[in-house]
């Protein structure tokens, strides 16, 4: 990170894991929304505004919203489904703290097949053994406060939650957790994927072993979680340094 400011150094985090999703793919449009807990202040979040790209969003470009909708710092506007699925998140949920909610095309393609799930099929997907919702009454846009809280239900306290015929929420105690989260559930449901068109039945990780080296993975995983987002954030700065402004 550039300084000790909190306050912007969260901003950079989110403007990097922006447009390293947009650079992988993961984002639709100028659409999906990512937020954090305001770090001095837990009344406020952080949101990425309506109608700026992922790959031209800049640290003075996130706004600080309060749980009413207010923008309370910022130029633009907010989308208001993100408000609606974020804040209610936020309020609900304590140990989210990042909240990602996007439609990347893997992890939403499960969401569009009848009793689609995680399975427990690779390494990788061992990572979110026990943390993953399942939200089955897909219920259109988020357009009010009481869909957000039937969302924020639904995950409860899991990390994960799928929508069907939507797209996926990742959570996390902190940005970097929360990407990496992302990162590998996009990775995970590609090979998912894959394996199942093979034709072929999936080999299941039995519960015993997942359940170990899930433990195992946590561990290892929030550490490297750190140091994906430094490398993140160096590679972004020194393409563009206009970003931190």
């Amino acid at each position: 990170m550039t300084n000790n400011d909190p306050v912007f150094n969260t901003k950079l985090e989110l403007v990097a894991v922006l447009r390293w999703s947009e650079r992988l793919g993961l984002s639709e449009g100028i659409c999906n929304h990512y937020s954090a807990v305001h770090p001095t202040d837990p009344d406020f979040f952080l949101l990425n505004p309506q109608g700026i790209h992922w790959s031209e969003v800049q640290v003075s470009d996130i706004l600080t919203v309060d749980v009413d909708g207010n923008v309370v710092q910022g130029k633009h506007t907010i989308e208001p489904s993100a408000f609606y699925i974020h804040s209610r998140i936020h309020l609900n949920n304590a140990s989210a703290v990042c909240v990602l909610h996007t439609h990347m095309p893997h992890a939403t393609a499960l969401c569009c097949i009848e009793e689609g799930q995680l399975e427990w099929c690779s390494q990788n997907a061992l990572r979110y053994y026990g943390d993953v919702a399942y939200d089955r009454e897909f219920n259109g846009v988020a357009n009010a406060n009481d869909e957000g809280d039937r969302l924020a239900t639904a995950l409860g306290n899991k990390r994960v939650i799928f929508l069907e015929h939507h797209g996926v929420i990742v959570t996390g105690s902190c940005i970097a957790h929360a990407f990496d989260d992302l990162y590998y559930l996009e990775r995970t449901c590609e090979l998912q994927l894959k394996a199942m068109s093979s034709g072929r039945q999936l080999k299941i990780i039995s519960d015993e072993m997942a359940e170990a080296t899930s433990n195992e993975i946590k561990v290892v995983c929030r550490e490297q979680s750190i140091s994906h987002m430094e490398a993140i954030c160096r590679i972004l700065i020194a393409e563009d340094p206009g970003l931190i402004e």
